[in-house]
């Protein structure tokens, strides 16, 4: 009996996983919230984009017609809910599917090759566990709403700290998590799923861990397109749910059904196009980052 897929690739400590995904997020935020904070902005629009002044309005808003200075530093805001989200988040997903895979692996690797093939089967066990680990990020959902409000509707807040809107928000923080979830679901099986396939298929690796840097970071192109186009949709609405005022939500049916009513069809991808473009490499140069240190500091540590 041959082992199962996962058998091939070499497990690495719980540490190493965490402190590869945590320097990973750290990266990407660094680099990338400006970044995110656009794409967060062109998403919220419900109006057509056609000429530069509407655009730097959008993306700008009060500090459109400021100095070059103030209109960089404008897009830094909810950092301290992003350092928090995105560090916990990135620790979460990029250090946590591993687990899950092996334990997928474990259970019903041998399962996932009889139906499969050994090449594919071991892919789509990535793929799988990614996708459960990405239902289980609506954990973090209320740092999540709280960033992308700092970042889009900073009026919401109405001068109130961290602390006290969790003490009157509560559970209404988790709002939109059933689209999040929906979101997640395929979005992380591509991003993962499109990894593997790629490291299995382009590059023949039999241990994912031995990948190089530029066999990661190639692999990581793949999954990240596949996951911002399965995702764009679904990932407009989370944000139009997240971006509201508190005291006047409006459900995901209900902004589902009013885009494809006053702006069409093709508002459910809007964003996309900036999104591959600007989230795209941040995704890639985390993920890719994440899965060369982790192996890394795995040694490391094993010294």
């Amino acid at each position: 009996m041959s082992p199962p897929p996962s058998s091939k690739d070499k497990s690495n400590s719980a540490t190493a996983r965490v402190l590869g995904s945590a320097t990973a997020g750290i990266s990407e935020l660094a680099i990338f919230h400006p970044v995110d904070t656009t794409a967060k902005r062109l998403m919220s629009n419900s109006t057509k984009v056609t000429n530069m002044s509407q655009l730097n309005s959008v993306v700008f808003r009060n500090y459109a017609n400021e100095s070059i200075g103030r209109k960089f530093f404008s897009l830094f805001p909810g950092l301290g809910y992003a350092a928090g989200y995105k560090v916990l988040q990135r620790v979460y997903k990029y250090g946590g599917q591993p687990f899950v895979n092996d334990i997928i692996g474990t259970r019903f690797g041998k399962d996932f090759e009889d139906a499969f093939g050994q090449k594919t089967g071991k892919a789509l066990m990535s793929a799988t566990s990614g996708s459960l680990i990405g239902i289980g990020e609506i954990v973090l959902l209320p740092l999540d709403v709280l960033k992308i409000k700092r970042q889009t509707n900073p009026e919401a807040f109405k001068g109130r700290g961290f602390v006290r809107v969790m003490a009157d928000e509560g559970l209404g923080l988790y709002r939109g998590w059933g689209w999040t979830a929906a979101r997640n679901a395929p979005g992380s099986f591509a991003l993962f799923g499109g990894n593997a396939f790629a490291k299995e298929y382009l590059f023949g690796l039999k241990d994912y861990g031995s990948a190089t840097w530029t066999q990661n970071f190639v692999a990581s192109i793949f999954g990240a397109s596949a996951s911002l186009i399965v995702s764009a949709p679904l990932d407009v609405i989370k944000t139009r749910i997240q971006n509201r005022n508190f005291d006047n939500p409006e459900s995901g049916f209900t902004i589902l059904k009013n885009m494809a009513k006053t702006e069409g069809l093709s508002s459910y991808f809007k964003g996309l196009v900036p999104k591959l473009l600007t989230t795209g490499p941040k995704l890639v140069f985390s993920f890719a980052l994440a899965q060369t240190l982790i192996p890394a500091f795995d040694k490391v540590l094993a010294k």
